[in-house]
């Protein structure tokens, strides 16, 4: 048997552009599948220590949702740096606010760590609205499971 690895040419002649409608669709659950789409482990030639996956373009971030009751009882922190700098923001407020910033949160957060899941979050585009700059690529539309 012979184990299969991936070059920078099968890599680069495989990239695809996806464009994702966040209209309606569960945040944990978009973050999932598209964190699995720019490891590109949705690809026969997935090799885990090259990034072989693809470009994503998500839209209509204000417009997705979360189940239960996590609007109210999650909450988002952050640190100032400085002396009881901590922050906290409830997810319905940071979805109202910046609703861009917490699908990123969410998809980044599923990457892997380090140069490798940097290099992975730089093919994700996020926009509030349903317009998009990335129309010269020539996006397939992508629906989620």
């Amino acid at each position: 048997m012979n184990t299969y690895m991936a070059t920078a040419q099968d890599i680069k002649a495989e990239r695809k552009w996806y464009v994702i409608d966040a209209d309606g669709v569960v945040l944990g659950r978009l973050a999932s599948q598209v964190a699995n789409i720019l490891r590109g482990k949705n690809k026969p030639i997935y090799t885990p220590n090259m990034d072989t996956g693809d470009y994503v373009i998500i839209i209509n971030t204000d417009k997705v949702r979360m189940t239960g009751k996590k609007l109210d009882q999650k909450i988002y922190y952050h640190h100032s740096g400085y002396a009881g700098g901590l922050k906290e923001t409830k997810y319905r407020n940071l979805l109202e606010k910046k609703s861009d910033f917490a699908v990123r949160h969410a998809i980044v957060g599923m990457l892997p760590k380090g140069p490798l899941g940097r290099q992975m979050a730089k093919k994700l585009y996020i926009y509030k609205g349903a317009e998009h700059k990335q129309q010269a690529q020539q996006p397939e539309t992508l629906t989620l499971k």
